[in-house]
């Protein structure tokens, strides 16, 4: 078995990676007859010498691996055929943008396993940069918040060594009694947690949350029948959400009523109802100022989520009034925080982080033969088509 780490050569650039040094000197010492290459990168938050230190081969050529490792989509030109390739390639949602990607990667008969589609037999996920997307979206939307009111301002995450680092410099800052909702219990959610934990805010009840004033800040998390409820106000369950979610709207309003910044940190399925609406912003009664949408889905159920933004301009106004974006500073703004790559502002926590992930439930597969199945479902694509589990995408592929 030859493993290859790839180079990553999407634009904006990206210094993650899917193993570290230590993580891959680690894998070679379990199972001594893998042979191990990591091509060459002068963008990666590790430097070739730290592998090369640990007896890692770095080369500029890996074509003769059988498995390839990356974390974003591999530019088509840069594909090599017939090989087994795990990346994000964003294309499970049927996103138009990556279309071609997929037919590239069916046309030159590419196995592909997406991060995403890495997942137990109970279909929840095992590997994900989640959590450093919650971590770093939380600290985001407190900056944004001090910047709007110029109250303070602190760095970018993206200058600042890690998580402790982020918790340091929020608990330095004196906040209002403001309040925060939090949406999500799953790694997104639970990374912006430890964020508010760790700035030692008070976590209250939902109805103390929306009853009651207090003299600090407070927040409240919320799980997904929280904010929605069925049309028919019938309670049934979770899972009846997961089949039936066209028959539940948002409920969602009577906490823009009472919240000051609202992180999301939710999975959004398809056919889900839209959380926060226009018509939710534009309430007189709408006291939301900063909305960091963590989950980034344009377009989706944030309804001021209109455009993902950068880690090089993470802030945007947006008009209720008129629906349309203006500078954050316009005191009718509310500031929207959409950045879609935001692990990528903690290379070195997020890429830890994921390695020791990929090292517990992937890795495996490749020498017990598969036995719990996380490499049969992962793989999307095999010989040029699409996989049963991921028959769903061919009229994508097609363009239909």
């Amino acid at each position: 078995m030859k493993f290859g780490i790839i180079k990553e050569r999407k634009i904006p650039v990206d210094r993650r990676v899917v193993f570290t040094p230590e993580e891959l000197a680690r894998l070679q010492k379990e199972h001594p007859d893998t042979i191990i290459k990591v091509e060459s990168s002068d963008i990666r938050v590790f430097t070739d010498e730290q592998y090369t230190n640990l007896g890692i081969e770095v080369t500029d050529d890996i074509s003769d691996c059988d498995v390839l490792f990356g974390v974003k989509e591999v530019p088509i030109d840069a594909l090599i055929p017939n090989k087994k390739y795990f990346f994000f390639s964003h294309t499970i949602k049927k996103q138009v943008y990556n279309r071609k990607l997929l037919q590239a990667i069916l046309e030159k008969k590419i196995d592909l396993y997406d991060h995403e589609t890495i997942v137990d037999d109970k279909n929840r996920r095992l590997i994900g940069f989640g959590r450093y997307a919650g971590i770093v979206g939380a600290y985001n939307g407190f900056r944004a918040f001090g910047l709007k009111f110029e109250l303070f301002s602190i760095p970018k995450a993206e200058t600042l060594s890690g998580k402790d680092s982020l918790i340091e410099k929020l608990r330095r800052q004196t906040l209002p009694p403001i309040k925060i909702v939090l949406t999500g219990h799953g790694k997104v959610g639970m990374g912006a947690k430890e964020i508010l934990d760790g700035m030692k805010i008070k976590e209250v009840s939902i109805e103390n949350f929306l009853t009651k004033i207090y003299s600090e800040p407070v927040y409240t998390q919320l799980d997904t029948l929280d904010y929605n409820q069925r049309r028919d106000r019938k309670s049934v369950g979770i899972q009846d959400f997961y089949n039936n979610p066209t028959e539940y709207i948002s409920n969602f309003e009577r906490f823009t009523k009472v919240s000051d910044i609202f992180m999301a940190g939710h999975f959004y399925g398809n056919d889900a109802p839209v959380i926060l609406t226009r018509e939710m912003l534009q309430a007189t009664d709408c006291k939301i100022k900063v909305v960091a949408d963590i989950s980034c889905d344009v377009d989706g159920p944030i309804a001021c989520t209109t455009k993902a933004s950068t880690i090089a301009d993470p802030f945007f106004g947006y008009l209720p009034s008129e629906n349309k974006e203006v500078p954050y500073s316009h005191p009718a703004a509310i500031v929207v925080m959409s950045v879609d790559n935001l692990p990528c502002e903690l290379p070195k926590d997020a890429s830890e982080g994921f390695g020791e992930m990929f090292m517990q439930y992937v890795i495996p597969a490749f020498f017990n033969n598969d036995k719990d199945g996380i490499l049969q479902r992962a793989k999307m694509t095999e010989n040029g088509k699409l996989t049963e589990r991921f028959a769903y995408l061919q009229e994508y592929v097609e363009g239909k």
